[in-house]
């Protein structure tokens, strides 16, 4: 099974394209904040989250309760992909709606292999795979630039490593971020 959460009017053919908007015509309306969704375990091997997470859990306990919540749903080795406006970015600042920055950082804390190794350094960071029971596996990481930027690097006006000392403190530079996640059972 093949899932495009939170759709909206994206169908993607041979997905399940599911949406709790009606106004939507998703295929299955499910309202991805009331849990458990109605699904199967260990049932998805690919899921969709484009332009969806920055939307849900604006309180910790149901965000981590989604996190979970894909995990159980998904086989081992199960594809997730997933497409957020960086939050330095406009897109991201000027949509009522949004109610949660998403980097490719946070997805390591759902690691128990990024756990271990922190725990076995001394480091605090928060062992989130180890607390939820859920493990993932963080793969390719891209970061899409704002037309602005990338006309400029294509231009030569800038390198590279210019455009990411600058992304790394300015705003609109990064227009999104597009995370690859394999699930770990």
């Amino acid at each position: 099974m093949r899932l495009n959460l939170g759709c909206g009017d994206v169908h993607i053919d041979g997905y399940l394209n599911v949406d709790k908007e009606v106004e939507c015509l998703p295929d299955k309306i499910q309202d991805l904040e009331v849990l458990p969704w109605d699904f199967r375990d260990n049932s998805v091997d690919q899921i969709i989250l484009s332009h969806v997470l920055e939307h849900l859990g604006q309180t910790s306990q149901i965000y981590l309760s989604i996190i979970k919540e894909l995990y159980r749903i998904c086989k081992a080795g199960a594809e997730i992909a997933i497409t957020v406006p960086h939050p330095r970015h406009d897109d991201f600042l000027t949509d009522p709606t949004h109610v949660r920055p998403i980097l490719p950082g946070q997805f390591h804390m759902y690691s128990k292999r990024q756990n271990k190794e922190w725990r076995d350094q001394g480091i605090a960071n928060t062992p989130l795979a180890d607390y939820l029971d859920v493990d993932f596996e963080v793969g390719d990481v891209t970061w899409v630039l704002d037309d602005k930027w990338l006309q400029r690097l294509q231009n030569g006006k800038m390198t590279s490593a210019e455009l990411a000392e600058k992304a790394e403190h300015e705003y609109n530079i990064i227009k999104e971020v597009q995370i690859q996640l394999t699930v770990i059972k």
